[in-house]
């Protein structure tokens, strides 16, 4: 997917969905302090999705240090 893409996907924002690369993710919980829903908690030491409120604005994928949590679209083509 290139810049453009991603862009077109961020401004649709009901095209995306919030992901957690467990295995990445040290339970910092820096992406929960600065989320504005209270999405995400630290759960057994990683981080964890605890309600479907989540307005994707991008603040936990641009906090993360490690790279863990990020927005990603869904596939429209059916693949």
């Amino acid at each position: 997917m290139n810049r453009k893409e991603l862009r077109d996907l961020k401004n649709d924002k009901s095209k995306l969905k919030l992901r957690i690369k467990k295995e990445w993710c040290k339970g910092c919980g820096i992406c929960a302090a600065f989320c504005p829903k209270d999405v995400l908690e630290v759960q057994n030491g990683k981080i964890t999705i605890v309600n479907d409120e989540c307005i994707k604005c991008g603040l936990c994928e641009q906090r993360c240090p490690d790279f863990a949590i990020y927005l990603e679209g869904e596939d429209t083509n059916g693949k």
